[in-house]
């Protein structure tokens, strides 16, 4: 769907697009850097989002454009780069002087970056412009001060097959895990796996897993794990117990874009995201049409749903903060959050974008904003970037081998407590 201004601000409505015309560039902080003074100057920005060639129409034509008109003075060259690149082009930019004026990273990004003095913090009263649900703001956080405004959100879900459960006489989703595990031997026939939660990355399904099983990852602090107790054992014991079942096979998980087992039958249920939405409505469109997938937010101790996504942030050492902190604000607008998100298929984190037809379209949206009360985020430590990357290959042995579980998350709490000693 080919987004345009006029579309943008008649899903919006009038009033968001009078509050949008109305925003200004924000007065200065009280920390690093200050934003006082005319919006002006040649500004970087660095980015993982707005993929492709409709990517790069959407943020240089449309939004970008927009920003042009408002900000004349100021001129934006923008650098693409992938999510798997985008740690080591931040920190070699740090460490060579050239970091880019904004920056957009991840959920978790935040604390590291902001410890280490290479992201600006901005006025509280950012945080109060538009509806932000409060677990939204959270990652957008360190030590309590604001150094991020949210643009989209990547929320994990489970996608079913309606039509498996019929088959199967199955009429409620599974409300634990329990549930989860005897329906998922239901489901599993020659041929069909009863559920895939390995077709997306591993590190954030083990996440969902221990968040929903009442467990977190690290203390408030960020100098603790925490994940090493028994919720976080019982998480990882759970993948182990769906392959001896035979209701799950890690070697059958589906590549990024790849047609998933749900969309071909090879799956009744599968962990995935909201994008999963535009995925099939290009691919197979027919189980939109036919009412075959339906979607519910992972339980067992609690209702979980891990929150990732995608922050804009304001480079410490830019040299034209004015400029640089007009674009951060204007990259955060509901109008260029709402293009993010339907490029995406992503999740708008803003209640103000709740009733646009994007998000009522969209079922696997809808059905995350409506949830976004059980969203939790990654990270919450400075050792993050550290972390992160050890998780998969230090977990994944007790999926595909002979490691216990217990031994596996032993060994990231090792990992990790060595990571924050050496904060």
């Amino acid at each position: 769907m080919e987004l345009n201004r006029r579309s943008l601000l008649a899903a919006i409505g009038a009033g968001t697009a009078a509050a949008l015309t109305g925003c200004g560039t924000g007065t200065g902080t009280s920390a690093a850097g200050s934003a006082d003074g005319p919006a002006e100057g040649e500004i970087t920005l660095l980015t993982p989002i707005y993929e492709g060639a409709k990517g790069k129409k959407l943020l240089e034509g449309d939004i970008l454009g927009g920003f042009r008109t408002k900000y004349p003075d100021v001129k934006v060259n923008v650098d693409y780069t992938t999510y798997d690149q985008l740690n080591e082009k931040i920190t070699t930019g740090l460490a060579g002087g050239l970091l880019p004026d904004v920056l957009m990273m991840g959920v978790g990004w935040i604390p590291p970056f902001a410890a280490k003095g290479a992201i600006a913090e901005l006025p509280e009263k950012l945080a109060e412009t538009h509806d932000y649900e409060k677990r939204v703001l959270e990652p957008s956080r360190h030590d309590g001060k604001l150094y991020a405004l949210p643009v989209v959100l990547d929320t994990r879900i489970v996608v079913y097959r309606k039509d498996h459960f019929a088959e199967a006489g199955i009429r409620k989703t599974p409300a634990n895990w329990s549930e989860l595990r005897a329906v998922a031997k239901q489901l599993t026939t020659k041929g069909r796996v009863g559920f895939d939660p390995f077709s997306i990355n591993l590190r954030q399904c083990w996440e969902t897993f221990l968040f929903a099983n009442g467990g977190q990852l690290f203390s408030a602090d960020g100098r603790k794990p925490l994940f090493t107790d028994a919720r976080g054992v019982e998480s990882l014991q759970f993948f182990k117990d769906l392959v001896a079942d035979g209701s799950a096979d890690y070697s059958r998980k589906t590549d990024t874009g790849a047609p998933s087992n749900v969309q071909t039958g090879q799956g009744s249920m599968m962990m995935t995201t909201s994008a999963l939405w535009v995925q099939v409505k290009e691919q197979n469109p027919e189980l939109i049409e036919q009412d075959k997938l339906g979607a519910f937010v992972l339980a067992n101790r609690r209702p979980a749903m891990l929150q990732g996504g995608t922050l804009v942030s304001q480079s410490a050492s830019s040299k034209h903060p004015a400029a640089a902190r007009a674009l951060v604000e204007w990259l955060a607008t509901p109008e260029s959050i709402l293009g993010a998100a339907q490029q995406r298929g992503s999740v708008p984190g803003l209640r103000d974008l709740s009733d646009t037809a994007y998000v009522k379209e969209n079922q696997f949206v809808d059905l995350s904003l409506k949830n976004l009360q059980h969203a939790v985020s990654e990270g919450g430590t400075a050792a993050w970037m550290e972390i992160r990357e050890k998780i998969v290959p230090t977990l994944e042995p007790a999926i595909v081998g002979d490691q216990s579980a217990k031994d596996a998350i032993a060994e990231l709490g090792r990992l990790a407590e060595a990571a924050i000693g050496r904060m």
